[in-house]
């Protein structure tokens, strides 16, 4: 194994499964035979307010949160979060996943436009994630969550079956069968 860390950044607003989906992914990492630590903010979450979770895993982990530019992964569920979290990308090495959905802020009137432009201009490795493409392939809106972690999962050095045990593990037994599935239509998305 490889003691290298690996930092995965989650952000996004309430209501998103951004903190059920840093646990399935930490339990993933744990279950892989990684040092895992987390840390997560949901204060106002309730009130569509910023939902973020870091996620370190590797040899020896020693603080649950991503430095400045090291994040190797931001894995955004909004697009205007994704602006307010781009300094913590690694600038070289680091992938921004973004999910092309815009949730307007209740401090506005409206959503900005230019917010889409901003993500295109910036000079990292990216990726857009079709929100309706993700619903529509995981079963629905609760499950998007989970569908965007199959899509990661490419990326990430974690076994197949940890995914599936943390899973299991996570979510309530009435929906692991859907949970499952989302996982893996997102890990086959082609985009």
């Amino acid at each position: 194994m490889n003691d290298r860390i690996i930092n995965v950044l989650m952000v996004g607003v309430g209501g998103q499964g951004i903190i059920t989906a840093s646990d399935i992914l930490s339990r993933a990492a744990l279950y892989s035979g990684y040092d895992v630590k987390k840390s997560e903010i949901h204060g106002m979450s309730q009130r569509g307010g910023a939902v973020f979770s870091h996620v370190r895993f590797g040899g020896t982990v020693y603080s649950p949160v991503i430095p400045l530019g090291e994040a190797d992964v931001l894995l955004s569920f909004e697009m205007m979060e994704t602006l307010r979290w781009i300094d913590y990308v690694n600038q070289k090495s680091g992938k921004v996943i973004v999910v092309d959905l815009k949730i307007k802020p209740s401090t506005v009137d409206e959503y900005p436009d230019w917010v889409e432009d901003e993500i295109k201009k910036l000079p990292v490795d990216k990726v857009f994630l079709p929100e309706g493409l993700l619903k529509n392939s995981s079963g629905g809106v609760k499950f998007v969550n989970v569908a965007i972690l199959g899509y990661i999962s490419k990326f990430l050095p974690l076994k197949d079956e940890a995914w599936e045990t943390a899973i299991v593990e996570t979510v309530p037994a009435a929906f692991r069968e859907e949970n499952l599935r989302a996982f893996s239509a997102g890990k086959n998305l082609k985009i």
